[in-house]
């Protein structure tokens, strides 16, 4: 029998990149890439989080989630454009990988905490949008390795011990 905390480092299988969006400029619209360099310093270049903190260079919200959220506010389905991430992943349970590092093409992050809903939400997604993206909005995440990530790249969990560039 495992110990509970084998447990947090047991992970089903791996995940996959299923859309990419960043934005030039403070409250500019989204713009769907297919592909981003990455860089360690600076985080996806060309969003205008780059170079900001290094805890936040990217966002992250599970592809599971977005029905959740678009049921919750009545509609039938949610760009993932309107809550304002980075990289939408499927298959793996982003909680989950808090503290751990998992590798999107040849990138390496740190997934490094939740990444809370704004208060931007209400007006994106109507009255109760802020509400119904809590539990739901996502994590933030520090770059280990740059590279670049493409939409369909793997999403591996790295094991601790494989991740010595930290």
């Amino acid at each position: 029998m495992q110990n509970i905390n084998d447990l947090f480092d047991v992970f089903p299988r791996s995940g996959r990149v299923e859309w990419i969006g960043i934005r030039t400029e403070r409250r500019a619209p989204v713009t769907v890439v297919s592909s981003i360099d990455v860089s360690e310093k600076k985080g996806l270049l060309g969003d205008h989080y780059s170079g900001q903190s290094g805890n936040r260079h990217v966002t992250l919200i599970q592809a599971e989630h977005l029905p959740v959220v678009a049921a919750m506010t009545g509609r039938d389905t949610l760009d993932p454009a309107l809550v304002r991430r980075n990289i939408v992943v499927s298959g793996v349970n982003l909680l989950a990988l808090k503290d751990h590092s998992i590798q999107l093409g040849d990138v390496t992050l740190m997934i490094t905490g939740q990444c809370h809903p704004c208060s931007k939400m209400e007006t994106i997604l109507g009255a109760g949008g802020y509400n119904a993206m809590r539990g739901h909005s996502g994590m933030t995440a520090k770059v280990l390795k740059g590279g670049t990530i493409q939409v369909g790249d793997e999403v591996v969990v790295l094991a601790k011990e494989l991740i010595s560039t930290t």
